[in-house]
């Protein structure tokens, strides 16, 4: 495994945190859901921080990781698979910081 990406870097930090976030979130969801949209939730935040590639490989991944675990969690929104408004909030809001930077680091790369 490839060790450049220390785990104290703000997008190491906020990616972890989604996927934490994202668990928590699917505990609470009803059961239809839990097991097919919770499911592709958790595997997609735990896709996100794996980081088994090389830099520009893993940033790039990254970044279609993220697409993708938005839309769902936009999608868990719409079927009102939240308890509150407020995970829903978070989650997008982890999300969209972890894209934007995915993003800057894929430019520098």
């Amino acid at each position: 495994m490839y060790q450049w990406l220390n785990k104290n870097f703000p997008i190491w930090r906020d990616a972890e945190k989604l996927m934490l976030e994202v668990e928590q979130a699917v505990r609470h969801f009803p059961r239809y859901h839990k097991y097919t949209l919770g499911s592709e939730l958790r595997q997609l935040a735990t896709q996100s921080i794996n980081q088994k590639e090389m830099r520009t490989s893993w940033v790039k991944r990254l970044q279609i990781y993220i697409e993708e675990l938005k839309l769902k969690i936009q999608l868990a929104k719409s079927v009102q698979a939240f308890r509150a408004f407020a995970e829903f909030q978070s989650l997008v809001e982890l999300a969209v910081s972890v894209a934007r930077q995915a993003h800057h680091w894929y430019k520098k790369l």
